[in-house]
């Protein structure tokens, strides 16, 4: 029990100053880049639009086909390799935390993009036509209509992402952040512990995702107050 309390505040300091930052602004801008690529998905325009929903139907691809340790090691290892003439010619060269932040952002966009864009297409296409019955540009409709309630279903499945990011931070020891399971390791090396200083850090994952699980739903039972049966 002593040595328990005697590296805790090491991991709880790792857990508050990497591993919950990162989640937290990963998951936010994966949030924007999410609905983004769904909202130019789901566009029926023409033309260059088609160029465009091509190239993001090609991230979230790619994105969703890749083992996000791959992602990580392909942003900080390999992106210093990558001489562009005028731009970056001496590589691509991002510090541990942005090159995490910028892998796992990604990585939630492509996932949550289809959870969002899911979530449109199953709104009945009456609702389209009563809007434009009433006037309403398409623009409008999504706006005031439509994004409301597929955000309000959304909040179950885009929660669960949220709860494995936190998990999936712990990779960001790869790539050398000094976030919660590395601090374990540096330990654990240190005291030849593992078994102990692992346990401890999953313990401290189960406690984290079991806090959000009850935030999830929290969350549930007010959007479903508004949620017409």
């Amino acid at each position: 029990m002593q040595n328990v309390l005697q590296y805790l505040p090491q991991l709880l300091g790792a857990a508050f100053k990497y591993t919950i930052p990162i989640a937290v602004i990963s998951f936010v801008i994966g949030i924007v880049i999410a609905l983004i690529t769904a909202l130019i998905r789901i566009s029926n325009k023409r033309g260059v639009m088609l160029v465009v929903k091509a190239i993001f139907r090609f991230y979230v691809w790619i994105f969703r086909t890749t083992p996000l340790l791959v992602q990580l090691f392909i942003v900080y290892f390999g992106l210093p390799y990558l001489k562009i003439a005028g731009i970056a010619p001496d590589g691509i060269k991002l510090v541990p935390f942005t090159a995490g932040i910028l892998t796992f952002s990604l990585n939630t966009g492509a996932y949550c993009s289809e959870t969002i864009r899911a979530a449109i297409i199953a709104i009945p296409k009456g609702q389209w036509e009563a809007a434009s019955t009433l006037g309403m540009t398409r623009r409008q409709a999504l706006q005031r209509i439509i994004l409301p309630q597929a955000l309000r279903t959304s909040v179950p499945p885009l929660a669960n992402s949220f709860i494995s990011l936190v998990k999936d931070t712990s990779l960001a020891a790869s790539i050398t952040i000094i976030e919660l399971f590395e601090v374990s390791q540096q330990i654990a090396a240190a005291n030849f512990q593992p078994l102990l200083m692992y346990s401890l850090v999953a313990l401290i994952y189960a406690v984290f995702c079991t806090v959000l699980t009850f935030i999830q739903g929290y969350l549930e039972k007010i959007t479903s107050r508004y949620t017409i049966a």
